[in-house]
């Protein structure tokens, strides 16, 4: 139940919900158009309740289904120190008991009635959503309040969850043949900033915790004061409003500060360069990151194009001329990482059998140069812009799709106009703004270069690379 890049999901007549909720949705007001391309602005409500609750609602009736999430405004980063993992603990144990629900009640509540649910861990919140008949509203509500309220934090649920989330660190980093890379790239790229704790956490931290641990962790964040709650679908508006006073404005918030980070992640003065090796690696790979800023900066959607134009499908540039054209690697991906804080611009690329990685590290880096080099064509640009455009549309097909982006840029963006405003704004980037934001963050910032290799120097001669064991290489230079 995490993201370590992110894991977003039933019976038939789940599907048969699912399906009706890509029907055709009804015309909005407000809608903007960019090469035949509608893109209609989502119409929220908003109020905030006397506990602090924060509440955004859409009415759309196209479907007889309701989206209701959660957001928590704590994500990895708001782990303690030597706690890593606590936010995705949590993940997990908020599907435990409550006062008045037993473990696993939310599964019947939900996938009983022909829904879904699940939920997510962040970098800078923890996401729970549900999506069901919208006849089961209030008893979804109802639900949320409770475990808002009423969480078992206990001796046994603590100790039950710890052991998943343990395993789940092996099944996702150690034992897949790349998950100790991207393990490495997550926690060198920051220097102070408590991003650099990994969202999934590590055995060594969960081990070391108490029950007392989790139990102030739980009061100091999980309250209604720190939460979003957005609901989208088949409802009528007043009585949703009642049911949530009934159910969620009666949660009170503890008589204590909510902690906030406050750490910013200095500018690097230095390129950084990282070996690490693993037991199982079948071909070497190097993952580049540099800092970018955060999501609520005007430079973010340039640099979402930028990232789109380097690695969006096998007419990219990485692809086209990595993989298919000169045939020296198996994959390549590149993403701007936008988060409430300082984000990362991430490029990767795995080797083809018989190539290395400081062939890698140069032809990446060589690619991405030529973003800044000369501006992008019109054609290009254009077919990045209607990739991203088509996804946002894609996702807002569904009530969760709606919610999710209502949520996520209430949290990272703190500001829900953001939900239509950032359209607009990945609709206005021409090449200029893509030239000046690359040789910005990209050719005049300093890299973290991990090379990832395998520790079995018979492995390791094959990939032409020098067993060495991990260390940093060179350190900064």
């Amino acid at each position: 139940m995490m993201n370590l890049r992110n894991r977003l999901v039933v019976c038939s007549l789940a599907l048969a919900v699912a399906g009706a909720a890509f029907a055709a949705p009804k015309p909005k007001p407000h809608a903007r158009t960019t090469k035949g391309l509608n893109v209609p602005s989502i119409q929220y409500k908003h109020r905030t309740l006397a506990n602090g609750l924060e509440v955004y609602s859409v009415q759309d009736k196209s479907s007889p289904t309701v989206a209701i999430q959660i957001w928590y405004r704590v994500g990895s980063k708001n782990d303690p120190p030597g706690r890593s993992g606590f936010a995705h603990l949590f993940e997990h144990m908020m599907f435990k008991s409550t006062k008045n629900m037993p473990n696993e009640m939310m599964d019947r509540l939900t996938e009983d009635v022909g829904g879904y649910n699940n939920a997510t861990t962040r970098d800078d919140a923890t996401q729970y959503y549900e999506v069901v008949p919208s006849n089961y509203l209030e008893t979804l509500l109802w639900a949320e309040g409770d475990r808002m309220a009423t969480l078992e934090v206990s001796e046994k649920n603590f100790t039950s969850e710890r052991d998943v989330v343990k395993e789940e660190f092996r099944f996702r980093i150690l034992a897949p043949p790349y998950g100790r890379f991207w393990y490495a790239l997550e926690k060198n790229s920051y220097s102070v900033h408590p991003y650099r704790r990994p969202s999934i956490g590590s055995i060594e931290d969960l081990d070391a915790s108490t029950l007392a641990d989790v139990q102030a962790f739980h009061r100091a964040f999980y309250r209604p004061d720190n939460a979003v709650l957005v609901v989208v679908g088949d409802f009528d508006q007043p009585q949703l409003d009642g049911w949530v006073d009934k159910y969620l404005g009666v949660v009170r918030p503890p008589d204590l500060p909510i902690p906030r980070v406050t750490v910013k992640e200095p500018a690097r003065a230095a390129t950084k360069r990282i070996t690490e090796h693993g037991p199982n690696v079948p071909l070497p790979a190097v993952g580049m990151t540099w800092l970018i800023p955060p999501a609520s900066h005007p430079d973010g959607a340039p640099l979402t194009v930028a990232a789109t134009i380097l690695a969006q499908g096998e007419s990219s540039r990485l692809y086209e001329s990595l993989v298919y054209r000169k045939k020296i690697a198996q994959d390549t991906q590149a993403d701007a990482d936008l988060r409430e804080d300082s984000g990362l611009f991430i490029a990767t690329i795995t080797m083809a059998s018989g190539h290395t990685a400081d062939e890698g590290e140069k032809a990446l880096l060589g690619v991405i140069g030529t973003l800044y080099d000369k501006p992008v064509g019109a054609a290009e640009l254009e077919k990045a812009k209607n990739q991203i455009i088509a996804t946002i549309l894609r996702d807002r097909e569904t009530n969760n799709g709606k919610a999710a982006d209502i949520g996520n840029a209430v949290v990272v963006y703190h500001d829900a106009g953001e939900v239509n405003r950032g359209v607009d704004q990945l609709q206005a980037v021409t090449a200029g703004d893509i030239e000046r934001v690359m040789r910005k963050y990209i050719r005049d910032g300093k890299p973290l270069i991990v090379r990832y290799v395998s520790d079995s120097p018979e492995k390791a001669g094959g990939n032409g690379e020098k067993h060495s064991g991990n260390k940093a290489d060179g350190g900064q230079q």
